[in-house]
């Protein structure tokens, strides 16, 4: 079955109550003890439904290319991975409960992934493959490692999307990047023979093997994350920090004027 860009609605979201759009993305209004709950009532064999953990890299990418909205409304739960967004949103009284795809991932593999689960990895390279397999002797992966620019290379995007349906894994960890992991985590909902829950996690399991350092929890508390990061790899990270700052800005000028006009002083 090829990636379709075209979706059906069959990936029903946790509550439509829980979910609200903010500078033209969805979130839901779900803490990190929520989401992981909700993830270990669900039974991993029934239909494959995913997580998306949208920052402001995602939200910049989204507002300039809508045909990417499908793989956002569709997920399952769709989770402010960004402080700077989760602030803003408490301008509007929102205040969205901020949950990093590196928090969710650490907390699934401390609580409530077990020895002897399958889990599926779509994996950057090769060697976090190795590094988790290290660190996790007693879990049984199934990992693929897809090529360079797998975004423009359709056959090997359904590759990744027929190898993770096959697996039939309890979670499928896809950590290639967005759009990509979004990309593929939707057609994988709309595989009837999908089963288990997918988490677009970007580069969560490099900080969880070590292969990435996280900031300190003082600078994750007060938001300055994005700093540490750059720092770390400012060559691959400048131009997406720095390209990022003017269209999130426009994005909420625009979504206070909206609100404005939705409910009138």
């Amino acid at each position: 079955m090829p990636i379709l860009d075209s979706p059906l609605a069959r990936n029903v979201p946790v509550s439509r109550r829980n979910r609200h759009y903010f500078l033209g993305a969805p979130f839901d209004n779900i803490g990190q003890d929520a989401a992981v709950r909700l993830v270990t009532d669900s039974d991993g064999s029934t239909k494959f439904r995913y997580i998306v953990t949208p920052n402001v890299d995602h939200v910049v990418r989204l507002s300039g290319n809508r045909k990417l909205a499908p793989y956002y409304d569709e997920a399952w739960m769709s989770l402010c991975d960004s402080k700077p967004i989760s602030t803003l949103s408490r301008a509007v009284s929102l205040g969205l409960p901020l949950v990093t795809g590196s928090d969710l991932t650490a907390r699934l593999f401390k609580t409530v992934i077990k020895d002897g689960d399958l889990i599926t990895l779509i994996a950057a390279n090769a060697q976090i493959v190795r590094d988790m397999e290290s660190a996790y002797p007693a879990i049984r992966f199934r990992s693929m490692v897809p090529p360079s620019g797998v975004l423009h290379h359709p056959h090997a995007l359904q590759a990744c999307v027929d190898f993770a349906a096959a697996e039939k894994a309890r979670f499928v960890f896809i950590a290639i990047g967005a759009p990509q992991s979004e990309k593929i985590a939707h057609a994988l909902s709309q595989r009837p023979d999908a089963c288990g829950i997918g988490l677009c996690i970007g580069a969560s399991l490099e900080f969880l093997v070590g292969a990435q350092k996280r900031a300190p929890l003082w600078m994750r508390h007060v938001g300055m994350e994005w700093a540490h990061r750059l720092a770390s790899d400012p060559k691959r990270l400048w131009r997406r920090y720095a390209f990022a700052v003017a269209p999130l800005a426009q994005l909420f000028v625009k979504e206070l004027v909206s609100r404005a006009r939705k409910h009138p002083s």
